[in-house]
């Protein structure tokens, strides 16, 4: 049997996905989830067993990376909707139909209904790798620090083998990366505070006439 998951990708809320056959019939649709292990391998587990499962998604942002990536590791093919051919398919359903564009259901029917807007999924690719730390770091990190990363993880392979939790790990590093967020909000935050003028100063400066600061 030959089944096609669209998944439609949310930033903040749950995702979307939903599971059509090869005649575009639906066995379910709507199911929400978010990118943890548990919720995933609960997704999973309404799929038929020995399916041939095709996921189909739009490439939002990089939410797609570890989405794509666990499917992979459970057998399943990942195919991605290109951002111009997704610009246009939202422009062709907004105006003939009634139903929200790229949605679950009409991404887990585009393997019938547009196969040739579909490109197969290769992974992160060290190009899009290089280009997501310089973006992130503000160019503070390059292709070396991409080459360190890249050993690393293939260093921590040999040292798990088959034992190494990928969502686990994906889990941890998200948990990890929410507190560094945090972290450094708490960081500005402090900082404006000291750039303020001290009370001190604020009454010195209105004395002498020199500017008006309003009263802490």
């Amino acid at each position: 049997m030959k089944l096609r998951l669209g998944i439609d990708i949310a930033r903040r809320a749950a995702h979307r996905a939903s599971l059509a056959d090869e005649r575009g019939q639906f066995l379910w649709t709507g199911k929400a989830f978010r990118t943890t292990a548990a919720e995933l391998e609960r997704l999973w587990a309404e799929v038929p067993d020995a399916a041939e499962v095709t996921v189909v998604m739009e490439p939002t942002r990089n939410a797609w990376v570890p989405l794509a990536a666990w499917f992979r590791r459970h057998g399943a093919t990942v195919v991605l909707v290109p951002p111009e051919r997704a610009s246009d398919l939202c422009a062709y359903y907004a105006k003939h139909t009634k139903t929200d564009p790229l949605d679950s259901r009409l991404l887990a029917r585009l393997p019938l209904l547009h196969p040739e807007g579909l490109h197969a999924e290769r992974g992160l690719g060290r190009a899009r790798l290089d280009r997501f730390l310089a973006r992130h770091s503000r160019s503070a990190w390059g292709t070396e620090r991409a080459d360190e990363l890249l050993a690393a993880a293939a260093e921590t392979a040999v040292l798990w083998g088959g034992e190494l939790d990928h969502p686990a790990l994906g889990e941890d590093i998200a948990l990890e990366a929410r507190r560094a967020l945090r972290l450094d909000t708490e960081i500005k935050e402090l900082d404006g505070w000291r750039a303020r003028p001290s009370r001190t100063a604020r009454c010195s400066a209105r004395r002498q006439g020199r500017c008006r600061w309003p009263r802490a």
